[in-house]
């Protein structure tokens, strides 16, 4: 027998990113995914059941990171997928001219890979540091994707 030294690279499916959630069990302010897009439920209804099916439950949600709304319909007793998010806070040390953002968290990890937000919260974000103002941003994750979704002054 030959030694064979292979070496498999693995990457992500993405799965692990969402968990399934019965349609009926999920609540307006809520996180889904609706057409694949994380979305905030921001209006959400149910019909009653019909002579020969489900309840149905109508979904209507913003993107977390574009704000871009869409629908969806379905069987209250179906599941959907609701994407893991999270939020954390960093401090701004630091603005490129390229407009990537130097990050700190609070154990002192630097990151570099965020770019300042377009629009007026980007905008308002460089005014702010630019007039020397400690500021904290919160950058939201999910499904692989990281932006900025505020920020506020610090004092220390």
């Amino acid at each position: 027998m030959a030694d064979h030294d292979e070496a498999f690279e693995t990457t992500g499916s993405g799965a692990s990113c969402t968990k399934p959630a019965q349609c009926s069990s999920l609540r307006k302010n809520g996180f889904v995914l609706l057409k694949s897009h994380p979305c905030k439920i921001v209006e959400m209804s149910t019909s009653k059941t019909g002579k020969h099916g489900h309840a149905k439950v109508h979904l209507i949600g913003l993107d977390v990171f574009t704000g871009k709304k869409y629908e969806d319909i379905c069987p209250s007793t179906h599941n959907m997928q609701v994407p893991d998010i999270n939020r954390k806070e960093y401090e701004l040390s630091d603005i490129t001219d390229d407009g990537f953002m130097a990050l700190m968290d609070n154990d002192a990890t630097q990151k570099e890979d965020l770019k300042l937000p377009d629009g007026t919260l980007g905008d308002d974000i460089r005014k702010k540091f630019d007039d020397n103002e400690q500021l904290a941003v919160t950058v939201l994750t999910a499904m692989g994707n990281e932006c900025v979704v505020s920020f506020k002054s610090v004092t220390k």
